[in-house]
């Protein structure tokens, strides 16, 4: 039975080469999926680690793409491997299945939130003396993301986007353009790069840690992207241009933005630039790109998730409306709750980002590759990523959740 699935897998493959996706439109949706909302904390981010700490953002980005040639390679061992959760199932069967597809989908969910905190301190920096909220007794940041919420939800609703690409492009051409923007208002709009910043955080270096992980975590759609190529065996060099080309502007961001406020660096850089500056209000409105085109593809994949694993109860159009518009609402709950982006990007990265793009690629590499379990310098390389990812996860999820905490006992 298995070598007919192998077979037919096959064909589908042949099929798959002439029709797939190229080499330059995967390197854009790899881009595209690394480069987020993250380029907007890394100078935070720095300031909480020192200047040192941007060494730690190259081991990340190294770390994670060492993980993510291991995903590559399990999907070479097997031609059953289609999706991330394929690869736990293949593996450890329907447990590592469920295990992948319940930590994805947490994940998907926590960026989902953390698109709307996002929208609210946006749209907060750049409307500060509204008055349309006053009524309902909501502060503009409540106001704008529960507006936020509205704008977002219908498009919840498809079930078929079809705008991949379109997102893909926009994506990446906003990252560049809040990139310049804050080159701009820098070295033209009179703020200057003079702050001279500190060597060294101990105290700061694991959030540091965490968030710079939260910017490489796209290893959820990486096997999607694989599967969807012409030539899959050129995958490895996809990463490598998305990883170089991502990091190039983490780092870059990171060193600009704390040039300019040094230690007054807010979580998101964009909250610290003069409002008045045009180049100002295009970077911000360029930040908005993001959360409000992905949103729904964000979600819709823990819907489908949901509908699938209870079809009995969750059949037809209108029911499929009302998961998606509960899903919607709780994500904007959670938001209101705990409106804190620094902290719930950090606890995003340490938690859920090190479980789905460093430890499971890891084990299921250990589990599908018998070679490899052999005494010698990859196993030794494997124990060490395992070591470093459950520390990152266990001090990091402490450190996010403890501030957290902290931050709503303060409000």
């Amino acid at each position: 039975m298995e070598a007919v699935q192998v077979e037919t897998i096959e064909g589908q493959d042949h099929q798959q080469s002439k029709k797939g996706t190229t080499f330059l439109r995967t390197c854009f949706n790899g881009l595209n999926a690394l480069a987020g909302v993250g380029l907007l904390s890394t100078p935070y981010a720095l300031s909480e680690g020192g200047w040192l700490s941007l060494l730690l953002l190259f081991a990340v980005a190294a770390l994670f793409f060492y993980t993510g040639l291991l995903l590559h390679r399990c999907m070479e061992a097997n031609p059953l491997i289609r999706t991330y959760p394929d690869i736990g199932g293949v593996a450890f069967g329907w447990k590592g299945r469920t295990f992948i597809t319940i930590l994805m989908c947490l994940e998907l969910y926590f960026a989902a939130v953390e698109f709307l905190i996002l929208v609210g301190d946006s749209f907060e920096k750049l409307f500060p003396n509204t008055t349309l909220f006053a009524s309902a007794k909501l502060s503009l940041k409540q106001g704008f993301t529960i507006l936020a919420a509205l704008v977002v939800l219908p498009t919840t609703w498809l079930k078929s986007l079809g705008l991949l690409s379109y997102v893909s492009a926009s994506g990446v051409f906003a990252s560049i353009v809040v990139i310049c923007s804050v080159v701009w208002v820098g070295a033209v709009d009179g703020v200057g790069f003079h702050e001279r910043g500190v060597l060294f955080h101990k105290s700061g270096l694991v959030t540091a840690v965490s968030m710079y992980s939260f910017c490489y975590c796209g290893h959820g759609v990486f096997p999607t992207l694989r599967n969807s190529m012409k030539d899959r065996s050129q995958f490895h060099k996809v990463l490598i241009i998305c990883f170089s080309l991502s990091t190039l502007g983490y780092g870059s961001m990171a060193i600009l933005g704390y040039l300019m406020y040094g230690e007054n660096i807010m979580s998101q850089v964009t909250l610290n630039l003069p409002l008045k500056k045009i180049s100002s209000q295009i970077a911000i409105y360029a930040t908005l790109i993001n959360p409000l085109t992905k949103y729904a593809l964000i979600i819709t994949p823990v819907a489908t998730s949901i509908e699938e694993k209870f079809p009995c109860f969750l059949t037809g159009r209108s029911i499929s409306i009302v998961t998606r518009t509960v899903l919607v609402l709780s994500t904007l709950i959670v938001a209101l709750i705990i409106p804190f982006f620094g902290s719930v990007m950090s606890f995003i990265g340490s938690f859920l980002g090190i479980a789905v793009a460093i430890l499971f690629p890891s084990i299921c590499y250990l589990k599908l590759n018998g070679p490899c379990r052999r005494l010698g310098l990859e196993l030794m390389i494997l124990a060490l990523v395992l070591l470093v990812g459950s520390l990152i996860a266990t001090v990091g999820t402490y450190d996010s959740v403890r501030r957290i905490i902290g931050e709503l006992r303060s409000e």
